[in-house]
């Protein structure tokens, strides 16, 4: 892959990244609200419930953003995480954050090979403290 293309796939991941991160800075909509109807309580949380799950779906791709420029960054991006073959460019055109190429994707879907979480023990441990 060459430098106009990496610059390309960054600019989009940057973008990416910042639509996201200014996207889960709002958190009111998973604030618990009491009112006296039980039924207008009901529909808050389960609104509460999706605002909850569209942000942990948001911080997983943001992760994910991420991991691809680090990628960027060490040389490794465009390569499967599993299989260590190119990831063809259609795919990375379609998902320039992806880790994996199309069949190890549809894989790991399928949960026939352990996902990597993109972080290290260490960063784990650090996290943890």
């Amino acid at each position: 892959m060459n430098q106009t293309e990496l610059n390309k796939y960054r600019a989009v991941l940057d973008a990416k990244q910042t639509e996201l991160s200014a996207g889960l800075r709002n958190r009111e909509d998973i604030a618990i609200e009491k009112t006296p109807d039980a039924l207008d309580e009901v529909q808050l949380a389960g609104e509460r419930e999706l605002a909850i799950r569209n942000l942990d779906r948001e911080s997983n791709l943001l992760r994910n953003v991420k991991g691809a420029l680090g990628r960027i960054a060490d040389g490794g991006y465009g390569v499967c995480l599993h299989c260590e073959e190119d990831i063809k460019p259609k795919r990375l055109e379609a998902v320039p954050w992806t880790k994996y190429c199309i069949r190890c994707q549809e894989a790991s879907d399928r949960h026939e090979f352990v996902v990597d979480t993109g972080e290290g023990m260490d960063e784990l441990l650090l996290n943890a403290a």
